[in-house]
């Protein structure tokens, strides 16, 4: 982990050091998107939001490089899909059709909503519901750093990249974040630490939990659609 006594000077010795790091979260965000999206492009994303941070980074504020090249390497990422505009409106359509349906049914019940009551608020059958989550899901409409930067979201204002280090609100993201994962159902919330803290693709904590890589997207989907509902 590199630490410094102020402004890092050698930034083509941190880009090298931390390309691995790019290319980790590329391939990470890969298991969600479809197929048009192309690794390569995320990685190319990824390397300019690096070398803004290469360039920026101020250590005297107390956190590691690592943190911050993470938050500003995935946002370059999400930023560069969102101007691809490549969600078909239909699905964004569905998925707040979903966090609307989970809102209703929670708001009535006055506890987590079931499957089955979700499917039957959007009065879809259980396996169509599933495959509606299995659809928004590999849209990423509602991922977890999404919610970072909504104007619906966690925080009550989009983040800027013009923001000094001091400044940025992820921190004050994370610690909500993690208070709301705290309420999810048991099985979702173990779900998104395994793939946010942990860093499991979802094939792998489909091994974890003995069940399918298509059940750990829909968890997954139903999750996140649970926090957007929250938020």
């Amino acid at each position: 982990m590199i630490k410094a006594t102020g402004y890092h000077n050698n930034t083509s010795e941190l880009i090298e050091k931390h390309t691995e790091l790019v290319q980790k979260i590329a391939y990470h965000l890969m298991v969600r998107l479809p197929p048009n999206v192309l690794v390569d492009d995320l990685i190319q994303s990824g390397m300019i939001g690096l070398l803004e941070v290469a360039r920026n980074f101020d250590a005297t504020k107390g956190a590691s490089f690592e943190t911050f090249a993470g938050i500003r390497i995935r946002g370059a990422m999400l930023d560069e899909m969102r101007r691809g505009d490549w969600v078909p409106r239909s699905v964004h359509k569905n998925s707040r059709s979903i966090a609307n349906a989970i809102a209703e049914v929670e708001k009535i019940t006055g506890r987590d909503a079931k499957e089955a009551e979700i499917a039957k608020q959007l009065s879809l059958t259980l396996p169509e519901y599933h495959h509606m989550l299995r659809d928004v899901n590999c849209a990423k409409l509602v991922a977890y750093e999404d919610l970072a930067t909504s104007e619906e979201g966690l925080c009550s204002e989009p983040a800027s990249h013009d923001m000094t280090f001091n400044e940025v609100s992820e921190s004050q993201f994370a610690s909500k974040l993690v208070e709301m994962i705290k309420e999810l159902p048991e099985r979702e919330a173990l779900v998104l630490s395994l793939y946010y803290d942990e860093e499991l693709n979802l094939k792998e904590i489909g091994m974890v939990l003995d069940v399918s890589e298509s059940r750990v997207s829909q968890i997954h989907s139903q999750a996140l659609h649970r926090l957007k509902a929250k938020a």
